[in-house]
């Protein structure tokens, strides 16, 4: 079965920055921040190495390198969080994710090391947006690729869809392979 590459790419349908924020949105994103590390070992279990070795598409990362990355990605965006709120609209350090993603760890290491930095990053994110009042989820961060100011209430939004794209991938990936 021939899959569209943009199906394989965005499963979720690509991320659309929203024009308003609720309350509702806040702790829905919130939760879906805390289920993350839950979803992702479900995602793996009981994946091998030959498998944990396999890109999720043609020209993609393998299911050892998305771990990684989200790892990589979703401590980023904590450091992030954390400037903006103890700096006046902080200019953040982009990354190459493609790069970082190409490194020997991302390539080789075990993953059970990310699965416990996301695990414990995703506690520490949870009761830190659960601290966040109103007024602070209107702090920005600028953003160098985005030539633009990134809201806090709207970058968590993204995080939590960045979190599901990832797993739909891998489980994507598990359907397609029959494992």
């Amino acid at each position: 079965m021939d899959v569209p590459i943009e199906q394989l790419q965005y499963p979720l349908g690509p991320w659309a920055w929203p024009k308003t924020v609720s309350s509702d949105d806040i702790a829905a994103w919130t939760q879906e921040i805390a289920a993350l590390p839950a979803q992702l070992h479900a995602a793996i279990a009981g994946l091998d190495d030959e498998q944990l070795d396999t890109p999720y598409r043609l020209e993609g990362w393998t299911v050892r390198q998305v771990v990684h990355h989200i790892a990589d990605s979703h401590l980023n965006s904590q450091c992030r969080f954390r400037w903006a709120l103890t700096e006046d609209e902080p200019t953040i350090k982009p990354y190459d994710q493609p790069a970082w993603g190409a490194l020997p760890d991302c390539l080789a290491a075990p993953i059970e090391p990310s699965l416990l930095m996301i695990e414990g990053l995703h506690q520490r994110w949870v009761a830190l947006a659960k601290s966040i009042t109103p007024e602070q989820w209107l702090r920005q961060f600028y953003h160098p690729e985005h030539s633009q100011p990134l809201r806090l209430d709207k970058t968590l939004g993204m995080y939590a869809w960045h979190g599901k794209h990832h797993v739909a991938h891998i489980t994507g990936l598990r359907e397609r392979s029959g494992w």
